[in-house]
């Protein structure tokens, strides 16, 4: 096929599609198929196929109503079976995932001569792990009888609720009734019992293991070998890209990227490449785990590999418990310089955040101590890990198959941690390059109910470095694509933020909403400046109770639970018997409450905050209002974004101006995007926030949104 069948083959899908399903053509869904097809066939290859170059990365903001899926999917799909490229899509939300696998891809499939196949990829914790659900259920089974001797594992007893759930998990998985897959489960399985019936890859001993062949992971894993598509979520295609990539997915330089709600890669690039430490834990782990050794050299017997590890590992596990006992005393006097406080439930965090991220030259020098050992402990535990993985292949003399396959994923599991480690140390070891975007370092002093700890802890501060070495040079190509990712119609906050290669195609596709018609912002005289908190509630509250409550829904907006809840206490008690709050009700009740009650003609109000801003749709009636309680800046105490400002206002720029304004922008526009969901709603937007037309940063803001009427209260 060359391009001019492509070209004709896409144009005539799109024609099927829009036939049998009855639709109209809308300009910028032709608008984006065109740019992605042009840019993808552009992009040039040697004679291995491989990418040639750094034009290959198209940034596309599509706005609301364009049908961006269609398009992305119409588009990528043909032009990838051309170049011999398998296409992942990943999404940031389960609903927009579900939506695809279960409606949009059928849909497609059903509607056009288009053939492809598909698979839902899920990271390996969502799957149970049949091994582990047999060795907590038939303990005397385990050739690994051993492990009780170490503490940690005498505590794999199980109470009742835990025994009911696992036998029903095991019967069920048994026959055939269920597929292992946590998602598909009839009931809600809580984190602390899922936990022990799942694996990593650490820990999975892969085809060694006596339950590969009816494995879920593995099955699933099957489907992805075969697809042309694989559809998954930021967080796996990142995992697998900091593994080195092709390790769950295919390999990097094979694979198109389709990233939907792309406005969210960044934040999610920096969690995966974040690192901590529970220094009180790690003392405590340090002290055990020579039992772990101890129990195995008793497994195994004289003259095993482990025998003649094990006097390394523990002479290594005091040293660095030594030298942290330093560091613990060193870090514990900045407990008296606290800068953030914060209560969840029963837990105090007390967090102490390095300026510019420039750390005392004793604790760097104390970090860069323990990095050697803790490097050399790595190593140690990973010799015993490949003993054992031999062990599992039957070519070692000194342990069976069967106790291999039971110690394996324990050990595993202690590399994994033991890394993780090494890897703060080295964070606080080195030093930030001049000029550079420095690492953000702080710690956190936490107190519960089980005691004390302090957390050291590092992150990057901007996701690009990380992008750029993981994803942009690695990638075939890649796509992004949202509904909110310029400000004022331009891309800088995205590419300061993802530090896009310098030749990427940026492209905005306008929504095919009339929004001159179908609504208007509206900005209220009674708003005024948040800064007077107790006026600012109480003039919420009057506006609230003054709206007229007719059988529509309304969404009003916070940017604070404190706020929240004080306006709903003060509301009256007829208009509070027409709200839903967030946090008295799950955010899917809530939205299930609230349809049936506007199913009914009844009036309804949800009180949500940032998480209803983004993702929730509420099409027709549903929402036929949204209020936004103020505009939706956020203080930069977060210790990310706190370095963040810092660095910027060391350069002579304006962190507020840079980095908060622009933020707020776009979480703006995400709040107002609730109102206009489909060509037939219609609604108003109320801001009660009179900064939004008395600041000057206000113009920005405004000029970001949908090109609604904007009207002023006197």
């Amino acid at each position: 096929m060359d391009f001019a069948d492509l070209k004709s083959d896409i144009q005539q899908a799109y024609r099927d599609f829009l036939a049998r399903k009855q639709i109209n053509p809308r300009y910028g869904q032709r608008l984006m198929i065109a740019e992605l097809v042009r840019n993808l066939i552009a992009i040039e290859q040697d004679a291995e196929g491989q990418r040639v170059g750094e034009s290959h990365v198209t940034v596309i903001e599509a706005g609301t109503g364009t049908g961006k899926t269609l398009a992305y999917l119409l588009a990528v799909l043909p032009t990838a079976k051309l170049l011999d490229k398998k296409v992942v899509l990943a999404t940031a939300t389960v609903a927009l995932q579900d939506q695809v696998v279960n409606k949009d891809i059928p849909d497609l499939l059903a509607n056009t001569a288009l053939s492809f196949q598909y698979s839902l990829a899920k990271g390996r914790g969502r799957y149970l792990c049949p091994s582990k659900l047999h060795n907590l259920l038939h303990p005397e089974q385990d050739a690994g009888t051993t492990l009780a001797l170490w503490e940690e594992y005498q505590a794999v007893a199980l109470n009742q609720d835990e025994l009911t759930l696992y036998r029903q998990l095991e019967k069920d998985f048994n026959n055939q009734s269920w597929n292992g897959d946590r998602d598909s489960w009839g009931d809600r399985i809580e984190d602390r019992y899922w936990y022990r019936v799942t694996n990593d890859h650490r820990g999975c001993t892969g085809r060694n293991c006596t339950y590969y062949d009816s494995c879920p992971f593995f099955l699933a894993r099957a489907d992805i070998y075969r697809s042309d598509l694989i559809v998954a979520n930021h967080d796996l295609v990142l995992a697998d890209l900091a593994m080195g990539g092709g390790v769950v997915l295919p390999a990097p330089e094979d694979t198109i990227y389709l990233f939907d709600e792309g406005h969210h890669l960044p934040d999610k690039a920096l969690g995966h490449f974040a690192c901590s430490a529970h220094l009180n834990a790690t003392q405590q782990w340090l002290k055990e785990l020579p039992k772990l050794t101890e129990s195995l050299v008793q497994q195994s017997g004289n003259g095993s590999l482990v025998e003649f590890q094990r006097p390394r590992i523990e002479s290594l596990c005091q040293s660095i418990g030594d030298k942290l006992f330093g560091l613990i005393q060193s870090v514990n006097p900045l407990q008296e310089q606290l800068e953030t406080s914060e209560r969840v439930g029963a837990n105090l965090s007390q967090t102490h955040r390095f300026s510019q991220g420039k750390i005392p030259a004793q604790l760097r020098e104390q970090a860069a101590s323990l990095r050697g050992p803790t490097v050399e402990l790595v190593a140690a535990l990973q010799l015993v890990a490949e003993w054992l993985q031999e062990g599992m292949e039957d070519k070692r003399p000194d342990i069976t198959k069967a106790e291999s396959e039971s110690w394996l994923p324990v050990v595993s599991s202690q590399v994994a941690r033991a890394e993780s480690m090494a890897s703060v140390w080295s964070a606080y070891e080195r030093e930030d390059a001049p000029g550079k975007v420095p690492i953000a370092r702080w710690v956190s002093f936490t107190q519960s109910l089980q005691g004390g700890d302090v957390e050291l802890a590092a992150s990057p501060v901007l996701a690009c470095d990380v992008l750029v070495n993981f994803l942009w040079r690695r990638a075939f190509a890649v796509v992004v694509t949202s509904a909110t990712l310029t400000v004022s119609n331009r891309f800088d906050r995205f590419q300061f933020r993802a530090g896009t290669p310098e030749n990427s195609h940026f492209c905005i596709v306008p929504s095919p909403f009339n929004y001159e018609v179908v609504g208007s912002i509206h900005i209220p005289a009674l708003a005024c400046d948040p800064v007077d908190e107790w006026r600012h509630t109480e003039q919420v509250t009057q506006f609230l109770e003054g709206l007229e409550r007719n059988a529509v829904g309304t969404l009003v907006l916070f940017n604070s639970r404190r706020q929240m809840e004080d306006v709903f206490d003060s509301l009256s008690t007829e208009l509070k018997s027409l709200v839903l709050t967030q946090g008295q009700l799950g955010k899917a009740e809530i939205v299930r409450r609230h349809k049936n009650a506007v199913d009914q003609g009844l009036a309804s109000m949800i009180f949500g905050l940032a998480s209803f801003a983004e993702g929730v749709d509420l099409p027709g009636s549903y929402c036929s209002r949204v209020v936004i309680a103020r505009l939706p800046f956020s203080v930069p105490e977060d210790p990310v974004d706190a370095t963040l400002a810092e660095w910027v206002k060391e350069k002579k720029g304006n962190p507020f101006l840079q980095l908060t304004v622009p933020d707020a922008a776009i979480r703006l526009k995400q709040a107002v995007g609730r109102l206009i969901r489909t060509e037939q709603d219609i609604g108003e937007v109320y801001i009660l926030d009179r900064r939004i037309i008395e600041k000057r940063y206000g113009k920005l803001l405004l000029s970001s949104l949908p090109p609604f009427p904007v009207i002023v209260g006197s």
